[in-house]
């Protein structure tokens, strides 16, 4: 497994569990606001799994679960074997994931080897390929997504809102793809040295309330990260 990064404690990012992410190296997807643009191609490593796992161990008494984000980590065949060690050193797993990989999404959930998911959506339908940077096959995506909203599990839809991709509308036809979602969370673009494209801006706080207001008729979870 190309472990390119690890964030050795996170509060954020797994709701209730005091955290670690590991970030796998390689995605099928080049979205232009990419905050891990370095780690895309798969070749950048940053340890060991071995030395990874060693961490793990360590850390057993202090950090309750474990975030598995990327890139894309379910386009690893290995990912089963990797989340079941995670698994067996008593850690709870989430994952992070663009749904292109509903077969390898289900097998996870249904094997009850992860315990949340949090699942990217780049845009409206219609505006997915570009926004995504790639190709996609919608179906896919739409099949991670409506299996996750008819299981019990615990999940959460996110999208990173960035000024030249979104509008208004997009809000609109999001909502009406994914109504009833159980979480739903807008979060603004922030800019770095790896976004893959230069010159990208955030909406005001402002806008980003407006379209929650326009998001909550349809799914009344729908909160702004960090509020």
């Amino acid at each position: 497994m190309m472990i390119s990064g690890l964030q050795k404690l996170t509060l954020l990012d797994f709701p209730q569990k005091v955290a670690c992410t590991v970030f796998l190296g390689g995605c099928n997807l080049r979205c232009p606001f990419c905050q891990n643009g370095e780690i895309l191609d798969g070749r950048t490593a940053g340890m060991t799994e071995d030395d990874f796992f060693a961490f793990l161990k360590k850390r057993q008494k202090i950090l309750d679960g474990v975030c598995v984000s990327g890139g894309e980590p379910l386009l690893h065949e290995g990912i089963f074997s990797f989340i079941e060690k995670i698994r067996a050193l008593g850690y709870a797993v989430k994952l992070d994931t663009n749904g292109t990989f509903p077969v390898r999404l289900k097998r996870l959930v249904q094997e009850k080897l992860i315990d949340y998911v949090a699942m990217d959506i780049k845009n409206s339908p219609k505006k997915y390929a570009r926004t995504a940077g790639a190709a996609v096959d919608l179906e896919n995506i739409r099949e991670s997504a409506a299996f996750l909203m008819e299981s019990d599990f615990d999940y959460e839809f996110r999208t990173t809102v960035v000024a030249k991709y979104h509008r208004a509308e997009d809000f609109i036809a999001i909502g009406e793809w994914l109504r009833g979602a159980k979480k739903y969370f807008l979060q603004n673009f922030v800019d770095s040295e790896f976004v893959l494209e230069k010159g990208l801006t955030a909406y005001s706080d402002e806008d980003l309330q407006a379209f929650k207001q326009l998001l909550l008729p349809y799914i009344p979870t729908t909160k702004i990260r960090g509020e």
